[in-house]
């Protein structure tokens, strides 16, 4: 998002604060960090608000600041072909632009909240999900994986941690290898930054053994490490032609579609999430333990997430003892 010129205010302001120039320097920074947000966020914002910038040039609008009826006129624009989280998103990224600018925010007008009411009743806010997959067609696919090859182990490796440890791919991808401590009883996993945790907190996944080899997931990535030959840097890595193994961390995207490719082109990389927790779910699991690995913060999100189709799995109406 840009935020430069907040950041100049900012600045600004603290020129006439009587401190020594590097202490104004760290407030600078500070600040800066601050009103960026995740940089998953920023980037999210900026094709949001690109998005946006292009719609009032078409039609002839003011995008900054935005009245109330040019924001209706948007979202009118986008309920023909976008989802309801989309059309949030992008206001939510209109809005933080607006506050970052210290403008009034047109999202908090009365008439403009009127038509969002009307669009959420015409158009409902149901949002498709990523699907869960059963656990045998994963221990079906994952047995068929010949790790021969450096690309397929390290493959083998992601899908096995991703699932048993209910990560993102974001995570995934930031993984180290000395994010790693495996012991006797497992494996855990320490993470320095999620989704949820912008402010490095410290979190820890445990991962366990299986006893079936090769369905282990502790098993495949020590075997995985030793091709890496290194104690340190980028856990999950790019293998180019030849099978040569490179320095270069995965990047979102080939998570995603190694997720397809192996399980099939209606799952997602957030497939792997959602499955361990709606397996996790149907085996007894109860939110506390769910929670505990998906770090989510609230039942609410297990439940947003258990994926649950058969409407007699996990039905209170089999325990009413009739």
């Amino acid at each position: 998002m840009n935020s430069n010129l907040a950041i100049t205010k900012l600045e600004s302001s603290n020129e006439s604060i009587s401190l020594s120039t590097e202490l104004k320097e760290k407030l600078n920074e500070y600040g800066r960090l601050g009103l960026q947000g995740a940089y998953n966020t920023q980037r999210a914002y900026k094709a949001d608000l690109k998005n946006f910038n292009e719609w009032c040039d078409a039609n002839g609008q003011v995008a900054l600041p935005a009245s109330p009826e040019t924001l209706a006129g948007y979202v009118a624009h986008l309920a023909d072909n976008c989802k309801w989280a989309t059309i949030n998103r992008r206001l939510a990224a209109i809005s933080k632009l607006h506050q970052l600018q210290n403008l009034e925010t047109p999202t908090q007008n009365r008439v403009f909240r009127t038509v969002m009411e009307g669009i959420k009743r015409a158009n409902g806010i149901r949002q498709k999900q990523a699907p869960a997959f059963k656990l045998n067609k994963l221990k079906s696919m994952l047995r068929e994986i010949e790790t021969d090859s450096n690309a397929k182990l390290r493959d083998k490796a992601l899908l096995l941690l991703g699932f048993t440890g209910a990560f993102r791919r974001s995570e995934l991808v930031a993984l180290n290898v000395e994010d790693l401590q495996f012991t006797e009883e497992g494996l855990i996993v320490s993470m320095k930054k999620s989704k949820t945790n912008q402010y490095g907190d410290y979190e820890e996944k445990a991962i366990f053994y299986s006893p079936e080899a090769i369905l282990c997931p502790i098993r495949t990535l020590q075997s995985w490490i030793q091709r890496l030959e290194k104690n340190t840097d980028a856990l999950f890595v790019r293998v180019r032609k030849g099978d040569k193994i490179t320095e270069d961390r995965l990047t979102d995207k080939t998570v995603n579609d190694l997720v397809k490719t192996y399980l099939g082109e209606e799952f997602s990389a957030h497939s792997l999430r959602a499955s361990f927790i709606t397996i996790a779910k149907i085996n007894g699991a109860d939110d506390s333990e769910i929670m505990r690995q998906s770090k989510h913060k609230t039942s609410a999100m297990i439940q947003r997430y258990t994926r649950i189709e058969d409407i007699k799995q996990h039905n209170a109406a089999m325990k009413l003892g009739l």
